[in-house]
């Protein structure tokens, strides 16, 4: 299978290991991939929850066994057309989730998530490939 972005969501499911349903089985055998904004989300979440040592190189070895999608200019210009789309149609999008969306379709990788009402729009007008539960 090719590579999957993994929204911050799934991404703190496998790290548990607490992945289940058709979800799980579609990503097995997959090339994870985690966007930057999702690496800061997830270290954001430990010093917030105040990570134990243990957990913490947990997540260092999760991150390690990933592919970390960075920051690029051809990111950063598909997210600026996109907000500025949405933002000529009235709407608002999650900042996060909208740097996560842009990651994806600047790599035409589909994106895997829990959260499909949060990508809804962008899958109907920016062509987000979304693999869900």
């Amino acid at each position: 299978m090719a590579a999957v972005v993994l929204d911050t969501d799934v991404a703190s499911h496998v790290l548990r290991r607490r992945l289940t349903g058709r979800l799980a089985g579609r990503l097995a055998g997959a090339d994870l991939c985690l966007t930057f904004v999702t690496v800061g989300e997830l270290w954001k979440w430990a010093e917030l929850r105040s990570w134990s040592l243990p957990a913490r190189a947990e997540l260092v070895d999760f991150l390690h066994s990933v592919v970390v999608l960075p920051y690029g200019e051809s990111v950063a210009r598909r997210w600026g057309v996109m907000a500025a789309t949405a933002e000529r149609r009235g709407w608002t999008l999650p900042v996060n989730d909208s740097w996560i969306a842009a990651c994806c379709l600047a790599r035409e990788l589909p994106l895997a998530t829990l959260n499909v009402k949060d990508y809804a729009a962008l899958v109907e007008y920016e062509g987000l490939s979304l693999l869900t539960n």
